[in-house]
């Protein structure tokens, strides 16, 4: 990375007041939110929402310029005495700055040089020198490219100020920024800080690129826990690297009857990082209290069987990984090797419901789950990234039950459906489960620590506190041909999507925080596959399970089916429920079903009856002869149709 370049090209330490000090330090905590408003000042703003608040590395601008959410702060001169402040609130190791333009579709401005002071008590200010020189830094040349400027010696101070010096022609001074520094010593409790939340758990907290993932993480976890991992792949991404999961299981490797199948998705957008790092922690927690007998954890192992896929885009994430936390930018990783935004990537099965219902006479013949691949998504020709091939035939193998996937930039859970009707750009659209789906956001959002934060400011211009941090996907932006939506329409799975943090890309440093934050979400949440129904579908004479039952809950528009075992889960809040399961060839049965309010399913089996053309066909094929009773009712069912094709002949 640039700051592994730059400080082997120099001495690696620095000496202030005897102490030795990195010349690399942290981000301060600007895009982090670490940073609060109040410590950002400004010698002028070109109106409120462009204020000094606004200058953090990667906010986002909403859509209409001119809003309070603008994306940088603009000064309201255009001289060279406009100044950028940050407090620090203690005496800080600067090391360097790193500069963004101004992000909006319709304004062109960023800062192309400036300078820095530092001040102790802003009154007196000291320029950054480079000998007897004042450096002047070279800023950005475009709107979105991270421009990082390390200051040719390390300083301590309280305040930095960003001054600018020159900036785009057609445009004005405008800048998003980041700073790097390293809070110092404060033996004598001069400077009161929030004291930041620790961890106790001893976890492997960096960015890991996709041979210290696999090579050493993953393995040294399941050389530590054997017993109950298993490494696989489900498939490889455009340029070759494979898309590994860790299964954590009392059984790995086989499903077993009766145990649901849970799995996590990150890395679906290679530079939103962090959920890549929490399910690598989460693999490393769960061996870890495996190990020392937390009850908790030895009984999700037991009912569980968890899959967890930390990189879906492992080519987008090395792109992003090479670049460095803080200079992949906004977008660089997004998308596959091949340009593909993953999350657009799935068939779009919601139109082809919506379409057949607008269509058919009667709606309730119009299928609402296990919805097929449309022909042309299966051709050749087809858009479709070998990593959804891969995470689409994933699907089809495994019952899985429930699921989530993980993004970042924001801090919202979403829920299904993600693609509005009509193709309107925004509206709530809700699927027949919206209560449960509800419940599952709000069961993350609620203990994520971030997300329940009454006093958060927002990340970037959306206000989704007043939404208790969770949103209907489709209420906030249509996404046609989402892996949530997807998952609901062909398969059995509930699934929501969680932004897990404001910075997509949070520094090394961020990360101990960013796993306390979520490390009781994670848990919780996968508990919450035990809620609902559970049971076997069998036939009544054989005993065998039924593949592919229909279990209709009466009065939800969405049905599921049995496994290839015949059991099956059904995610549902407490309640007094009417099912109806029937298969091809059997009679179908009624059963009334209570769902209680802990996290243990209510087992609700049922026996099925074949018909008895079912059982004649069986029989004959089996080359057996028929019993007297079935023959005595198949001479009665031939004389039935004979006469009631009589009538219909007279």
């Amino acid at each position: 990375s640039v700051f592994a370049k730059y400080t082997k090209a120099r001495n690696t330490y620095s000496s202030i007041n005897g102490v030795l000090y990195h010349l690399y330090c942290p981000p301060v905590g600007l895009e982090s939110l670490r940073v609060s408003d109040y410590q950002l000042q400004a010698s002028s703003s070109l109106r409120s929402g462009l204020g000094p608040h606004r200058a953090r590395l990667n906010i986002q601008s909403g859509i209409e310029d001119g809003d309070e959410y603008d994306g940088a702060w603009c000064a309201g001169l255009e001289d060279h005495e406009q100044w950028l402040q940050l407090d620090a609130l203690k005496p800080t190791l600067f090391t360097g700055v790193i500069l963004q333009g101004r992000n909006s579709i319709w304004s062109l401005d960023w800062v192309s040089t400036y300078k820095v002071q530092f001040s102790n008590d802003t009154e007196t200010w000291s320029p950054c020198m480079n000998g007897s020189q004042e450096v002047v830094f070279v800023g950005s040349q475009d709107q979105e490219t991270p421009v990082l400027a390390l200051f040719p010696e390390p300083t301590v101070a309280q305040f930095i100020r960003i001054n600018p010096q020159s900036w785009f022609s057609n445009g004005t001074i405008c800048l998003r920024a980041e700073i790097l520094g390293c809070p110092m010593p404060d033996p004598d409790h001069q400077y009161p800080v929030e004291p930041e939340r620790v961890t106790t758990d001893k976890l492997d907290f960096r960015h890991h690129n996709y041979n210290e993932m696999r090579k050493q993480l993953m393995k040294a976890v399941s050389d530590e826990c054997p017993k109950i991992t298993r490494i696989y792949t489900i498939g490889k991404s455009y340029t070759g690297l494979k898309l590994y999961v860790m299964e954590i299981s009392d059984n790995p490797g086989k499903h077993e009857l009766g145990e649901p199948e849970f799995r996590y998705v990150a890395g679906m957008h290679g530079n939103e990082a962090l959920g890549r790092e929490l399910l690598l922690n989460l693999m490393q927690y769960i061996c870890h209290e495996y190990k020392r007998g937390n009850q908790r954890i030895v009984q999700l192992v037991k009912d569980t069987r968890i899959h967890l896929l930390p990189s879906m885009n492992p080519d987008g994430y090395e792109a992003a990984y090479q670049k460095g936390s803080e200079l992949s930018g906004w977008a660089l990783g997004r998308y596959s090797f091949e340009g593909i935004d993953l999350n657009h990537n799935f068939p779009d099965l919601n139109n082809i419901m919506w379409d057949a219902q607008d269509l058919a006479t009667d709606k309730k013949k119009v299928s609402n789950h296990y919805i097929p691949i449309p022909e042309y998504y299966t051709t050749t020709e087809a858009t479709v990234a070998p990593e959804t091939r891969a995470v689409i035939n994933w699907m089809q193998d495994i019952p899985f039950v429930l699921s989530a996937n993980f993004h970042g930039g924001e801090l919202v859970v979403t829920y299904p459906f993600d693609c509005t009707r009509d193709w309107i750009p925004r509206q709530d659209t809700p699927t027949a489960d919206n209560d449960f789906f509800r419940w599952l956001a709000a069961v993350y959002a609620s203990t994520n620590l971030a997300m329940a934060n009454p006093d958060r400011r927002i990340c970037h211009y959306e206000d989704f506190q007043q939404h208790n941090n969770i949103i209907n996907g489709a209420d906030w932006h249509t996404v046609p041909g989402s892996m949530n939506d997807f998952s609901y329409l062909h398969t059995n799975c509930f699934e929501v999507t969680v932004e897990l943090s404001c910075d997509k890309f949070p520094h090394a440093s961020e990360l101990p925080v960013e796993w306390e934050n979520n490390k009781e979400s994670l848990l919780l949440y996968m508990e919450q596959v035990h809620r609902g129904l559970k049971g076997v579908i069998r036939d009544k004479d054989t005993k065998e399970g039924i593949a592919n039952a229909i279990i209709k809950v009466t009065g939800m528009d969405h049905d599921i089916r049995s496994a290839a075992d015949g059991d099956y889960w059904r995610l549902l809040n407490p309640g007094e429920y009417r099912v109806i399961v029937w298969a091809e060839g059997y009679f179908p049965l009624v059963r009334r079903c209570s769902v209680g309010s802990d996290l243990t399913p209510t087992i609700c089996d049922f026996s099925l009856t074949k018909t008895p053309r079912e059982r004649i066909k069986q029989i004959l094929a089996k080359g057996g002869k028929l019993p007297r009773d079935e023959q005595l009712r198949l001479r009665a069912l031939r004389m039935r149709k004979l006469r009631q094709k009589g009538h219909t002949d007279e």
